[in-house]
């Protein structure tokens, strides 16, 4: 396929790619699964320059399959974060409420990775140029809307640098523009607006000593308080230190909404430390954490209500656009990574066709909007409400204020609604078989234009 220069600036292709709205994790991987199986692609994202920004995250076994899958290495996930061993939960006075061990050691056929999220997207971008080329990804470029074609195809309008706006026709357009999507807004006009239930997050990096297992994810306090802290590297070897990544959260009367400017802010270690005064144990010093940090992020904990479909034509949603959801979990990026690849599934199953579309609508979007609302429950945290609602998030045996077999029943549920019981996946089949392709529907010489 040849590049060229189109009206307004914009790339033009002979045969109509796939075009993709939004260059993070979610959108970077439905580049390289399309191409993987044969679909040539385009991305355009709105920054005009990436950057490894964000702090840490966690992905899961069913996601790291994925990236396996997609030729990505253990050894470059291992160069951007570590393999956790242990997820645990924590009551007030220290005791443990609830641990067990994660990835490869709880007998998953794949690791669960802790990362930096932007070098992950760093990574991805890196992949999407390696395979691509360099003009797959069109930086400094936004999506804003949409028009499918009566042939079945579709045109993104997207807006250039300059301010400049034309169109880009496309098989197929992929919405990963994330929690403020205009794909989804375009899609679903009459959606609520951003819900935010009244947790304040404040995030940030700090060195620090391993604890526990050395890579242990540990959630500490109550749903009205709480703090959540895991390594994301490996430690120097000559420090002996770890680059800790940590979230403190407090929950506030939401009655008013969000009152302060945007969603996304640096703030001061002393804007939100004395929520955490005393916070203070043998293993765990959470104060000094915090002030190890040079800076921290302050974002409320929101979300979207669900809608009823991410299909629309030959647009199709993925990612924060399609299911934006509280961190509870720790699986969004894994279920963006997830969707691409499902999509991907039902591409080679249906040719690049709304029949495809659909069928990944089926799939996803029920099950998928179930853990949205799970989330806000407290997804997998919700052991540490039940134990504040017991005894007031201290004890002495935590089998005396939550059996061991209900603690256990609660975990199993949750992992089973986001798609890593182990169980299930480690017997699942590849999402993509290897080696497959995306056939031409009948009466088309390549796969890249939709069926009406």
């Amino acid at each position: 396929m040849t590049w060229t220069e189109g009206g307004e600036g914009f790339l033009r292709m002979t045969d109509h790619p796939v075009v993709i709205a939004g260059g993070g994790i979610g959108g970077l991987a439905a580049a390289l699964t399309l191409h993987q199986i044969g679909v040539p692609c385009i991305v355009f994202e709105q920054v005009r320059e990436m950057r490894p920004l964000g702090v840490g995250i966690n992905l899961q076994p069913n996601a790291v399959r994925e990236l396996f899958d997609l030729g990505i290495t253990a050894a470059e996930l291992d160069a951007i974060g570590l393999p956790a061993r242990e997820w645990a939960l924590v009551g007030l006075n220290g005791n443990d409420v609830y641990s067990e061990p994660r990835g490869l050691e709880a007998g998953y056929r794949w690791p669960q990775y802790s990362v930096h999220r932007g070098r992950l997207q760093m990574l991805l971008h890196r992949k999407v140029v390696e395979r691509l080329g360099a003009d797959a990804v069109r930086l400094g470029h936004r999506v804003t809307g949409y028009r499918n074609g009566p042939d079945g195809g579709v045109s993104a309008i997207v807006a250039g640098p300059d301010g400049s706006a034309g169109e880009v026709e496309g098989a197929m357009l992929i919405g990963a523009d994330g929690l403020h999507s205009a794909m989804r807004g375009q899609m679903h006009p009459d959606q609520p607006p951003i819900r935010w239930g009244g947790a304040i997050m404040w995030r940030g990096v700090s060195k620090g000593v391993p604890i526990r297992s050395g890579a242990s994810f540990v959630g500490l306090g109550t749903h009205r308080q709480r703090v959540v802290f895991y390594p994301i590297s490996a430690p120097d070897p000559a420090t002996g230190l770890v680059d800790i990544n940590w979230i403190a959260e407090v929950t506030v009367d939401a009655s008013r909404g969000w009152t302060d400017t945007g969603w996304f802010r640096p703030v001061a270690i002393s804007d939100f430390i004395h929520h955490f005064e005393g916070w203070t144990w043998d293993w765990i010093d959470l104060p000094a954490l915090f002030r190890g940090a040079q800076i921290a992020f302050e974002n409320p904990m929101i979300d979207r209500d669900p809608v009823p479909s991410w299909q629309d034509g030959m647009v199709v949603l993925i990612g924060d656009a399609a299911h934006p959801m509280y961190p509870t979990g720790s699986n969004g990026a894994s279920q963006a990574i997830v969707d691409a690849r499902v999509l991907g599934a039902e591409l080679v199953a249906h040719g690049i066709t709304p029949t495809a579309i659909a069928a990944y609508d089926r799939r996803l979007c029920g099950p998928i909007s179930q853990v949205v609302l799970r989330n806000r429950g407290a997804g997998p945290f919700g052991l540490l409400n039940m134990v504040d609602e017991r005894c007031g998030g201290t004890f002495d045996d935590i089998d005396d204020v939550i059996p061991a077999a209900e603690r256990a029943a609660f975990m199993a549920g949750y992992k089973a609604a986001a798609g890593f019981a182990m169980e299930t996946l480690n017997a699942a089949p590849p999402t993509i078989a290897a080696g497959a392709k995306v056939a031409a529907a009948p009466g088309q010489e390549a796969p890249l234009r939709s069926q009406a």
